[in-house]
């Protein structure tokens, strides 16, 4: 079934994986204990788990599911939705949430995420800037906080809001881990104590022990399609936080006049309270995936981040391909590795919300799911392809191998 020598080869990098593998167990451990005591304190019940029509004025499902995620992620209070439709979504709402004409918004990991890009800086289309709310940014140095130039802003702009993208997006920067974003919370509150801190979470949630809630984050949004739904959820997304930062949000969510009173859903939520208990471990099969799919790339002569031997601080891997069709063809493997639309041949295009062309492989059973394994790269140097998820570890070393065989 597999080449004998590729195989093997892949065998001694899973053998050097080991002790990573058992610090990142151990981590799922401790989370999964977490979110089983999460449902057990919400004192979930069979008959709490059932649909809504209308209103849903009387939708249990609607706020035990909130109850979870919130207690799981260390937040006073939340919103969990399947009306959220992706992670730019609960992000979008939760800065339209916060940020008024003339408040200013300071990114200190850079400039966010490329489908943030028409959100902030858009012309005419109601962006933030559209409603007059300012933006600034402080770019990370070799991936850690600029303290100096952060204390500078911070100062002078008086921001709003401090916002930080946990993950690496499109770039070659290391994720955050949640002690980096703690100290950063500590430092911002010394200068201003009124600044909410918002951090995008989307695929950093169980990576680690702690959440950016757990450290004093006032606001944090991700996907349910990412880590947070554990590959069972089929849409969503959760904006999670302190309790009076989510009451604004909620105005902007439903309406000011109603909040979180209102907001039915037709269809089961059996899969969303599933998902929210099943991410600690699907978590861990892509964080395991990942950590292979590393060293195997590293051993064959390619730059793969995180480098081996660093822990995770998110479930994204990214390779240096260094050329336009390697990508395109890295992106096709996974695609034919995948157990939905395996024939299905990928090109780069222009995806709404990004700046670049991009090639995407998805062959999932939810549409666009990135906790199942995926690849997605723009196409622009230094040719970078963005690896994520895996429902099982065993998908993912199966995709290790063919990508040996080529390189080997």
């Amino acid at each position: 079934m597999f080449n004998e020598k590729v195989l093997n080869f892949v065998n001694e990098c899973e053998k050097e994986c080991q002790p990573i593998f058992e610090k990142l167990e151990k981590i799922a451990l401790y989370n999964q204990n977490k979110v089983l005591n999460a449902f057990r304190s919400v004192n979930l019940q069979l008959t709490d788990i059932a649909s809504s029509t209308g209103y849903g004025s009387d939708d249990r499902s609607r706020g035990k599911l909130a109850e979870i995620y919130s207690l799981a992620f260390g937040a006073e209070t939340g919103i969990v939705s399947p009306l959220i439709a992706s992670g730019t979504h609960a992000l979008t709402i939760a800065l339209f949430g916060v940020l008024r004409p003339g408040d200013t918004m300071l990114s200190v990991s850079g400039k966010p995420y490329d489908t943030l890009d028409d959100i902030i800086f858009g012309e005419g289309n109601g962006s933030l800037k559209d409603f007059g709310v300012k933006y600034d940014s402080v770019e990370l140095v070799d991936s850690k906080f600029d303290f100096d130039a952060i204390k500078e802003k911070v100062i002078k702009t008086k921001p709003k809001m401090v916002y930080i993208q946990r993950s690496r997006g499109y770039s070659t920067r290391n994720s955050i881990s949640v002690d980096e974003i703690g100290e950063l919370v500590k430092f911002v509150r010394e200068i201003d104590k009124k600044t909410i801190i918002m951090v995008d979470n989307c695929y950093g949630e169980f990576v680690e022990t702690k959440e950016p809630c757990d450290v004093g984050v006032d606001l944090m949004a991700g996907s349910l399609i990412k880590n947070a739904g554990g590959g069972i959820a089929p849409t969503g997304g959760y904006i999670v936080g302190r309790k009076d930062v989510i009451e604004q949000v909620s105005s902007r969510f439903i309406a000011p006049s109603i909040g979180l009173e209102v907001g039915s859903y037709a269809g089961s939520y059996t899969p969303f309270f599933q998902g929210c208990f099943a991410a600690p471990h699907v978590t861990l099969n892509a964080l395991k995936g990942s950590i292979l799919f590393g060293r195997v790339a590293e051993k064959l002569g390619f730059s793969s981040f995180p480098v081996f031997g660093e822990m995770p601080h998110d479930i994204v891997r990214s390779f240096e391909l260094g050329d336009a069709d390697k990508l395109i063809e890295f992106c096709r493997m996974i695609q034919r590795n995948s157990p939905v639309d395996s024939s299905v041949v990928p090109f780069p295009w222009d995806m709404p919300g990004y700046n670049n062309q991009i090639i995407m492989a998805s062959g999932s059973f939810i549409q666009g799911s990135s906790i199942e394994l995926s690849a997605d790269g723009p196409i622009r140097p230094p040719y970078m392809a963005y690896l994520q998820g895996g429902l099982n570890y065993e998908h993912v070393k199966i995709v290790a191998i063919e990508f040996a065989e080529k390189y080997l």
